[in-house]
């Protein structure tokens, strides 16, 4: 699959063992201009990513093996921030509750209207996928993210992220040197919860530890009251 165009249709990697239900779901994408690969299992899909770059992963949650809570929170522990929309018949505020807590940013239950899934596709493309297909790096002072490769360095020494500390440093580096204000923050974290100030704060205090820990130079900068920026000075 091919780099990013911002405003195309997104690249999608669909796992779903119900065959019936994922060749219906590629049929209708197909129709609306979206490519979709397909594989029945975590294990599988894992493979496909090791090769392929996706904008959205489609996943059920009833796989076999390992389901797609577990497989998903994998992901997340190895800092891979494509959005992920579960797919299942598990309705409860708990399932639910899991999968967001699992790392993904979207929960469609079955049986569902295909016009919503591919409405819900297209939201999650634009939310995550912001950058220019020309500007894949970003840099502040020594401070370097690749956002094809999901590499960090400051200087020559690879920094190792959360997946919300990346997606917090992204961010703060899209919008160096301005300020970006504690609730756009939150927002970006949780744009369906209510705000967590203090999970905020925690998350801050390890990327700021990860980014500026050991070096005289200082980049992320508290401003009181406002929020914070990254800048070299």
């Amino acid at each position: 699959m091919g780099d990013l165009k911002i405003n195309s249709a997104p690249e999608v990697l669909l796992v779903e063992d119900d065959r019936d239900l994922a060749g219906n779901i590629i049929d209708y994408l197909a129709l609306v201009g979206i490519e979709c690969d397909y594989c029945d299992s975590a294990e599988r899909a894992s493979s496909l990513l090791e090769s392929n770059r996706y904008d959205v992963i489609v996943l059920d949650i009833q796989l076999p093996g390992i389901n797609g809570f577990d497989w998903c929170a994998g992901l997340r522990a190895k800092s891979l921030d494509t959005p992920v929309l579960m797919l299942t018949a598990r309705d409860t505020l708990a399932d639910k509750l899991t999968g967001f807590d699992s790392g993904a940013e979207d929960y469609v239950v079955k049986p569902f209207d295909l016009i919503e899934l591919e409405a819900r596709l297209r939201v999650l493309h634009r939310r995550f996928n912001r950058l220019p297909a020309v500007s894949r790096e970003l840099t502040v002072a020594d401070l370097r993210m690749n956002t094809d490769t999901h590499s960090v360095k400051r200087g020559d020494t690879p920094l190792k992220l959360t997946r919300v500390g990346w997606q917090l440093l992204r961010e703060l580096m899209q919008q160096s040197p301005r300020v970006v204000t504690k609730e756009n923050l939150e927002h970006l974290l949780w744009p369906d919860k209510p705000a967590n100030s203090e999970a905020l704060k925690s998350h801050i205090y390890s990327l700021r530890k990860a980014v500026d820990e050991g070096h005289e130079l200082k980049l992320i900068h508290t401003i009181r009251g406002v929020g914070l920026c990254l800048k070299p000075d």
